[in-house]
């Protein structure tokens, strides 16, 4: 099966992603699903770091999936199926102890914040 390279948009920085022939659509699918996660986390406004959006992103949209574990639980108000726009400041209380846990988990090596 041969492969080619597509070059995508994803919050404004572009990117080089290799894709097998045929899995066009589903690329394209999968990053735009990602584009609209970390552009609704950016416009909330509370977080501008692009690390660590991409790292929120990923957990609702894993959690969004099922595939999240139960050490990770993310309150509804903070999935991208979200309609509720902005989030609200007891969400963005939540969205701050969120990362603090994942700061304590990831060690100073890996820190989000």
């Amino acid at each position: 099966m041969s492969s080619k390279q597509l070059e995508v948009q994803i919050m404004g920085q572009s990117y080089l992603l290799g894709c097998p022939e045929g899995g066009e659509p589903q690329l394209l699918a999968a990053v735009s699903k990602v584009d609209a996660a970390m552009c609704k986390i950016r416009d909330a406004g509370k977080i501008k770091a692009r690390d660590r959006i991409a790292v929120l992103a990923a957990l609702n949209l894993a959690f969004d999936a099922n595939e999240a574990t139960a050490a990770v639980v993310l309150p509804p108000t903070l999935t991208p199926a979200s309609s509720q726009g902005p989030l609200s400041d007891a969400a963005s209380d939540r969205l701050t102890q969120l990362l603090q846990r994942l700061d304590q988990a990831l060690g100073r090596d890996g820190q989000l914040i």
